[in-house]
């Protein structure tokens, strides 16, 4: 934990709001004090100033470091910086394991001979259990409660262990199960916007509610001006024990909005149009943030569902300052007055309030985007950033299936087994408005709601084929669409409530009906989903379906009543009405004014009673009972099990050397975190599978990668085990295999890596660009490091999954421009070496690889090391930042 500022730049001031003093570290006090002129500084970069200014303590953050983000355009991408967020979020599937390693931490400590109780969050830790419903039951009013049910049930000793964690560790809540989603329960609840404080002599401090989340879609509270992103759960946990977060000085991407959205036109059809713009731009590891006339008509909701879906355009985040419709906002969702005033008085200060008019800030680069020109929008089949004109699906899934090999006979139908219809490709098996993205915008989910009213007037329904099904993001949702008898409208059409979670956004769609299965693997479909989600990765959502496509929640009703994605919902009638006429989706699609009518009936008492009692939980829950013991007590449970990061804590530095490794998987562009750890269904016959059934769990009790991740030996095993990642080692296999190269063998990635390990050969992951994108999950890296994987070395990277490998000590190293696995003709035959770097490593610095083929002839390269800031070397030499952490309390302690 740092110790007390020193202010050594007297920047040191009080404000009044709401009838109160407050203290603040002063940024026009920093200016005069000569640290570079702010007027036009982008307001994400104030908030980061901000923090160094209230940590300076002349060790961990300087008074050089203070001016160098003053000079921020300057210091940008080199100069390395101590952040120290207010707060950590976490979601369960992350936060399971986080307890586990903060659990076994303990134990290490208490093996050292050292209080287990120093291994205790300094900073508050929200966690809220969101992750592990499924879809088991849907399209009926009991839905709901035969999910949870299911979910208690299934996940007893998951749920156990948290409520163990709860009572164990300090500054660390639980939001139990169907109670929300975090990002949701971030923005409506948790958040402030303006923190507050009151130090030991009595004063109390006010500064920016910031944070950092174990979840990629953490940044959706930027939307509400709080600066916030995902990392890795390995970040999250030192954090959360009182280490800085490493970071360099970002560039900063403006991205002006003016005008206003078309009538009908969604804030979904907006961020998926913006998600497109960004990643061809290219802002990985960058912030964005959002200016022009265009916020005047965009509400928080529209701003949080944008700020949302930074990861999918590649950026850190995506920031929109506060203003007077943030402040409308936090009264909306039930925040005191005395907040309010404080969010407001202390924003103007520090010249962080978004003044209308105001000249805009000074940025590394930008871009602009006319509100008036965005159109109905979906994306896929497999990727956010491949937007689609609504008018344009047909033809974007007959190239989508000409591409799967599967095109000979588009027109292809099948029986399905004792029913009267048939199926064929294209038609949409799953429809579910779910997701943090959509579902914490009211008008988003109440248009969805007026869409199937108005469907219900003229007759028309969802065919049955398609699995349909409701998660909101919050209880608030439920009570305005209730209150406006819309939900009533919705479970006509099968939208019934399931759950209060990520479901299939997250690949927790369930089983779809046996029938169904049967028929799409009887005619080999390819058959769609439409969802309201962020993320579409092959074989995320249902390992069946190969198409994905994401859509506003009012489009999947619409898609999810015309029963295929192979039509133009522009000029092809949906359906037909109850006298045979055909109905256009014009016919049904509600206007602007027509859904602002109902947003009005939205109120500050719907939020109120439905956070009254947000930590309580059901009886069920309430009913866990675990131990009051310092350390837990392990069992042999398949889903919670001791994780073997701390055993050898306290050797010698790690080095960057790697002699003689093989190759375990040579993969292209674009390998997702859900293409190396899955978190979806187990396979039977995977080798987490088999470890499960050796155990005497059958398969329909296996649950989820993702609920597993307590497990470490489940989820080493679940490495690169995704139905759809491609090794080119093995051309035209798809999932998780490998030739295990001395005997030629192909098998299973993880048995190839069990093998090598028998005989002591380090390994190592060749890939393509993008690697690591998407979900923020750090077993993408634990179960890398397990495996024995060394190094990765990979044409580019994502930012997390990039910090989360040197999390685990496994070493990043990026192809130098113009190089690649192809220019090189690598088939994974090869030997490869890692040359230690003369003088030690130093940030980003270059590192000399040898290839060996198997003809034995020998060619070197000259690789760029991702160990980016002197932090994360540290980290690496320590064999990862939890062990760097935990020899650092334990020296303290001593």
């Amino acid at each position: 934990m740092s110790q007390r500022p020193q202010d050594s730049l007297k920047t040191r001031r009080t404000l009044e709001a709401g009838g109160r003093a407050y203290a603040y570290y002063s940024l026009p006090a920093a200016e005069a004090a000569g640290i570079g002129d702010l007027s036009r500084m982008p307001i994400s970069m104030k908030v980061l100033l901000e923090n160094l200014l209230r940590y300076e303590d002349g060790a961990t953050v300087t008074a050089d470091d203070v001016r160098a983000v003053g000079d921020w355009q300057r210091a940008a991408g080199s100069r390395e910086i101590a952040y120290r967020p207010a707060r950590v979020l976490m979601q369960d599937f992350t936060g399971v394991p986080g307890v586990a390693d903060l659990a076994a931490m303990r134990e290490a400590v208490k093996g050292a001979g050292k209080d287990p109780a120093i291994i205790n969050p300094l900073s508050p830790v929200d966690l809220v259990i969101d992750h592990s419903v499924m879809v088991d039951r849907f399209g009926t009013d009991s839905a709901f409660e035969e999910n949870v049910d299911i979910e208690m049930e299934r996940n007893a000793e998951r749920y156990r262990f948290l409520r163990w964690g709860q009572k164990a560790f300090d500054n660390f809540r639980v939001v139990p199960p169907g109670t929300g989603i975090c990002h949701q329960v971030n923005l409506e609840y948790l958040s402030k916007a303006v923190w507050s404080r009151t130090e030991a002599g009595g004063e109390t401090v006010a500064y920016p509610d910031t944070l950092v989340g174990t979840d990629s879609h953490t940044t959706m509270v930027n939307g509400l001006g709080v600066l916030g992103w995902g990392v890795g759960g390995i970040e999250a946990e030192a954090a959360m024990l009182g280490q800085p977060i490493s970071m360099l000085v970002p560039e900063v991407i403006g991205f002006e909005l003016t005008g206003e959205l078309a009538d009908g036109i969604t804030a979904t059809d907006l961020v998926l149009t913006v998600v497109e713009m960004l990643r061809a731009k290219g802002v990985v590891g960058k912030f964005v943030e959002f200016f022009g006339d265009g916020l005047e008509h965009l509400s928080l909701a529209d701003r949080a569902t944008i700020a949302n879906m930074a990861p999918e355009y590649g950026a850190t985040c995506g920031f929109f300052p506060i203003d007077a419709e943030a402040v409308n906002y936090l009264r909306l969702s039930g925040r005191d007055e005395e907040t309010c005033a404080l969010v407001e008085a202390y924003c103007r200060a520090q010249g962080m309030w978004r003044e209308v008019g105001a000249p805009a800030p000074e940025f590394t680069d930008t871009l602009s985007l006319d509100l008036s020109t965005v159109v109905p929008s979906l994306a896929g089949p497999k990727r956010p950033q491949d937007r689609v004109a609504m008018g344009e699906l047909g033809r974007a899934f007959a190239e989508a299936l000409e591409l799967s090999g599967k095109g000979s006979d588009p027109d292809k139908q099948i029986p399905v087994d004792g029913e009267d219809f048939t199926l064929g490709h294209g038609d949409v098996v799953i429809a579910a408005i779910t997701s943090c993205t959509n579902t914490s915008n009211p008008a988003v989910m109440l248009g969805a709601g007026l869409v199937a009213k108005k469907a219900l007037e003229l007759g028309i329904a969802a065919p049955p084929w398609v699995k349909t099904s409701l998660a909101p993001g919050s209880k608030v949702v439920t009570e305005y669409l209730e209150a406006s008898g819309l939900q009533d409208s919705l479970d006509a059409l099968g939208f019934n409530l399931v759950g209060y979670g990520c479901t299939t956004c997250i690949g927790n769609s369930g089983p779809l009906p046996e029938a169904i299965e049967g028929a799409i693997e009887a005619g080999d479909l390819v058959v769609s989903s439409v969802l309201s989600g962020n993320r579409n990765f092959e074989g995320r959502v249902h390992q069946m379906v190969r198409t994905n496509w994401l859509a506003s929640p009012p489009l999947v009703v619409a898609y999810a009543i015309a029963g295929t994605t192979k039509i133009d919902l522009t000029s092809e009638p949906l359906a037909r009405d109850r006298e045979g006429k055909e109905v256009y989706l014009k016919d049904i699609w509600p206007s602007t004014a027509e859904v602002r009518e109902v947003v009005n009936q939205v109120d500050a008492d719907m939020f109120r009673r439905q956070y009254a009692d947000v930590f309580a939980g059901t009886p069920s829950w309430q009913a866990i009972n675990v131990s009051d013991d310092t350390t837990y007590t392990w069992d042999e449970s398949t889903y919670i099990k001791s994780p073997p990061f701390f055993t050898g804590f306290g050797g010698d530095p790690q080095s960057e050397a790697v002699s003689g490794a093989r190759v375990l998987a040579l993969l292209g562009d674009s390998v997702t975190t859900d293409h190396i750890s899955p978190a979806g269904a187990i396979a039977e016959e995977s080798p987490a599978g088999q470890y499960l059934m050796d155990r005497q769990i059958g398969p329909q009790d296996f649950n989820s990668y993702g609920s597993r991740r307590g497990n470490h030996e489940v989820m080493m095993r679940g490495t690169f085990a995704n139905t759809r990642i491609r090794n080119e080692m093995v051309p035209g296999v798809e999932g998780g295999y490998t030739q295990h190269v001395p005997s030629g063998e192909q098998m299973s990635i993880y048995d190839a890596a069990m093998q090598y390990a028998a005989v002591g050969t380090p390994l190592v992951v060749i890939a393509g660009k993008e690697y690591g994108t998407g979900s923020s999950r750090d077993w993408a890296a634990k179960g890398t490091y397990l495996l024995g994987v060394k190094t990765v070395i990979a044409e580019s990277y994502e930012r997390i999954h990039r910090s989360n490998l040197i999390g685990m000590g496994v070493m990043p190293l990026q192809f130098a421009a113009g190089v690649s696995r192809k220019t090189l003709e690598l088939d994974g035959s090869e030997t490869v070496d890692v040359l230690p770097v003369e003088g030690g490593l130093t940030p980003r610095c270059d590192v000399t690889v040898r290839i060996t083929r198997a003809d034995g002839s020998m060619s070197e390269i000259v690789a760029l090391c991702r160990l980016d800031t002197e932090n994360e070397i540290a980290y690496f030499h320590a064999g990862g930042i939890l062990s760097y952490v935990l020899n650092d309390l334990v020296e303290n302690a001593a």
